[in-house]
């Protein structure tokens, strides 16, 4: 089986390249590569071989031949969505909705969309599920929610798109993102010893381990197609809806010495606690290995086997914010976030 996958050289994707290449999969990947130029640790030799190319510059002879789309290639979090919002909606959006096009135009029978629980926004009391109605905040979940409008018509008989609502996502990856809660509050933990809160932490957020997103991908590309068929998926552990009080008491708990005190109450009142019991259904063989306390963990391990130093934690290259404004600043993009050619 032939897989295309977008955002290989990303947080997500260098994890999940990896992991299809060990099912066996034959895979091809695309990056336009404005994270590739630093790596938190050397991940081996296993690695997909990967297209240097804007997503918005995508040929249809790029998607002939194969069999599944695994699209993680977008502009990833809200910072960024509030800096640039006209480009978030035409590479989140446009250029998703032109990807999906091309694949069925290309006879490709799986596209995986990697979207993200962020759609549920504020929440009442309760747990949401794929039938809740979604209510965004920002232009990044807005953008997932036109996406998975603007996908469901085109399912038919030989297309077959699925939508993965990621839960937060955490955990090591080569190519880090320390601008998520659980990696940046261990980040602090380990460099300074200290997590001070800006808040008193009350609000909800799902957790799941990026390596266990790769294990839902896994299992939609091997599930029978009436299984996945146009379906939305949440994407984690019903028991693993955090306050992120909770996760920051959990990481201060498993790294040595590390003082946490909290806030007061926050004015950003994103909130939702998500059930993810339908994924269970329609794909049983999978589960979530990971919760916070295993991939607090994880990371503590990671920073005392590379010696992670503070000038680490706050490069640019892990906080995907830091490296836009950079490449922006030093004029290696353009306005619309193309390479410029170096005269």
């Amino acid at each position: 089986m032939r897989i295309f996958v977008t955002g290989t050289e990303g947080y997500l994707g260098s994890l999940l390249g990896v992991e299809l290449l060990r099912a066996g999969y034959d895979v091809l990947g695309l990056d336009t590569a404005f994270y590739k130029e630093g790596t938190l640790y050397r991940q081996g030799p296993l690695a997909p071989r990967t297209l240097i190319k804007d997503l918005r510059q995508i040929e249809p002879a790029d998607l002939e031949g194969f069999d599944a789309v695994v699209h993680m290639a977008e502009l990833s979090n809200d910072p960024i969505g509030q800096l640039a919002p006209n480009i978030t909606y035409d590479i989140n959006h446009t250029g998703s909705v032109r990807l999906a096009e091309l694949a069925r135009k290309a006879g490709v029978k799986r596209f995986v969309y990697m979207s993200s629980c962020a759609v549920y926004g504020v929440a009442e009391e309760g747990l949401v599920d794929e039938k809740s109605a979604v209510n965004p905040q920002t232009t990044y979940a807005i953008c997932k929610t036109r996406v998975e409008r603007d996908l469901k018509p085109m399912a038919d008989d030989k297309f077959s798109p699925t939508f993965l609502r990621n839960a937060t996502a955490y955990g090591a990856s080569p190519h880090m993102r320390f601008d998520i809660v659980l990696n940046n509050l261990a980040g602090l933990a380990w460099t300074t010893k200290e997590i001070r809160m800006a808040s008193d932490g009350t609000p909800w957020r799902p957790l799941v381990h990026g390596l266990d997103i790769c294990r839902a991908i896994l299992a939609v590309l091997a599930a029978p197609r009436e299984a996945i068929h146009n379906e939305i998926l949440n994407v984690g552990d019903t028991r693993h809806n955090y306050r992120v009080k909770e996760i920051a008491e959990t990481v201060a708990e498993t790294f040595p010495g590390c003082r946490l005190t909290f806030g007061q109450p926050s004015a950003d009142n994103r909130s939702y606690r998500v059930s993810f019991e339908k994924i269970r259904k329609h794909l049983p063989g999978f589960k979530c290995e990971w919760d916070a306390r295993r991939g607090a963990k994880q990371l503590y391990e990671l920073f005392r086997r590379i010696d992670m130093p503070p000038e680490v934690f706050q490069h640019r290259t892990f906080t995907r914010l830091k490296q836009l404004e950079y490449l922006i600043r030093t004029q290696q993009i353009d306005e619309q976030f193309f390479w410029r050619n170096v005269d």
